[in-house]
């Protein structure tokens, strides 16, 4: 077999999976909050609630400490109860079915769509049982999920939609922005998100009494803004109305919010960019399967994911991430689906019910993909792509 690609010179440096977009103003706003005395929730998470909320164009918003945090917050606000069931993808962080199980209720695993990993709505009707409360879609990657069939759904049978969008910011769905469509929806801020505090995460709701229970439950059960108690003018008197957590956003993460929010568009822009830089590299390696734009809506890609061929290559997608990191470049799997968890498994999950799941999982890696990535780090990446799909195919 004669290769067309020649082998890349072997870079100096290792190209991490991802790198934080951090800049002297982020690093300014934090000091500015450290300096200003108040550290946990007070003014500034108040503040970046209000922008974040305008950003999106919901009505409420609620900071949280993760969003693990916020998916736990929004579907105890449901008062969920052991007979009760919540659908929900396999192919996910676990964080997602995680959440279900702490509010006290059961994930039902309903398989995904093959192009976009995310839950596929036609599965879902087949799923729900007169013990169905809640549905949570997650917006695989950053692509929105097909919502208006799962809106339709949940208010013919009168169920929630908590929408876990921990990749969807910035994303649309239909013209209407991911953040505004259901009961609930649920970002990250994770070190790796598109925008970061660190750790963080945010709710945002146009129910006003929904609104009203997390907030509560965010912070021990508490009367609402009970963090004025200790502002000029506020009482040291709250009272518990609710068995809460301790789930509040502090200040220091969102100073950090506050000062990143206003760059989130140049960095979908860039994510942009580079997702085009890929695909035009990589578009006529036969051996790949590249990630498709949503048809009908925005994708945040968060998350380039390109799955391997592997009836077209002679190696497996292990010794394929392998082969990368001895070229010096970090990658990762986005996700091991819940079923394949041993917690799972001992809870009755099989992988055999989620095929389409797990074997999407197998041949998937995911690249590196951030603002600070420059043209040649992109092109470094897809040309060592393309050299180990060319030397490898069958």
């Amino acid at each position: 077999m004669s290769l067309t690609r020649a082998a890349p010179k072997l870079r100096d440096t290792f190209l991490p999976f991802h790198v934080p977009s951090i800049d002297e103003s982020d690093v300014q706003g934090v000091a500015e909050t450290l300096r200003g005395g108040w550290l946990t929730t007070g003014p500034k998470a108040k503040q970046f609630e209000e922008r974040f909320a305008a950003a999106v164009g919901s009505p409420r918003a609620v900071a949280v400490n993760s969003c693990t945090a916020g998916l736990h917050v929004a579907l105890a606000a449901l008062d969920l109860g052991p007979d009760d069931e919540v659908i929900t993808t396999p192919y996910t962080f676990i964080a997602t079915a995680e959440a279900i199980l702490l509010a006290g209720a059961r994930p039902v695993l309903v398989d995904v769509e093959p192009g976009s990993l995310n839950i596929d709505p036609v599965l879902i009707e087949a799923a729900l049982t007169p013990r169905t409360r809640a549905i949570v879609p997650v917006h695989f990657a950053g692509h929105p999920c097909d919502m208006d069939p799962i809106l339709e759904l949940a208010r013919a049978r009168s169920l929630r939609v908590i929408e876990d969008a921990a990749h969807a910011l910035p994303a649309a769905y239909r013209g209407r922005t991911i953040g505004t469509l259901g009961d609930c929806t649920v970002f990250s801020f994770y070190a790796t998100k598109n925008l970061t505090t660190g750790e963080g995460g945010m709710i945002t709701t146009a129910d006003p009494d929904l609104e009203d229970r997390m907030r509560r439950l965010a912070l021990h059960g508490m009367s609402r803004d009970a963090w004025k108690r200790y502002a000029q003018g506020g009482s040291w008197y709250y009272e518990i109305l609710d068995l809460g957590f301790k789930y509040n956003m502090p200040d220091i993460q969102a100073s950090l919010g506050l000062t990143q929010l206003p760059r989130l568009e140049g960095y979908a822009l860039r994510r942009q960019e580079i997702v085009d830089r890929y695909r035009r590299a990589l578009g006529d390696v036969e051996e790949l399967e590249l990630p498709e734009p949503p048809r009908d809506g925005r994708h945040a890609w968060h998350l380039f994911v390109l799955r391997l061929r592997p009836e077209r290559l002679r190696i497996g997608r292990d010794e394929f991430i392998r082969k990368l990191t001895e070229m010096q470049i970090g990658v990762s799997v986005h996700f091991i689906p819940v079923p394949l968890h041993p917690y799972y498994r001992g809870l009755g999950y099989s992988p055999s019910d989620v095929p389409v799941a797990v074997s999407n999982y197998e041949r998937a890696i995911s690249l590196p993909l951030y603002p600070r990535m420059t043209d040649q780090d992109v092109d470094y990446v897809s040309e060592v792509v393309g050299w180990i799909a060319e030397k490898h195919r069958r």
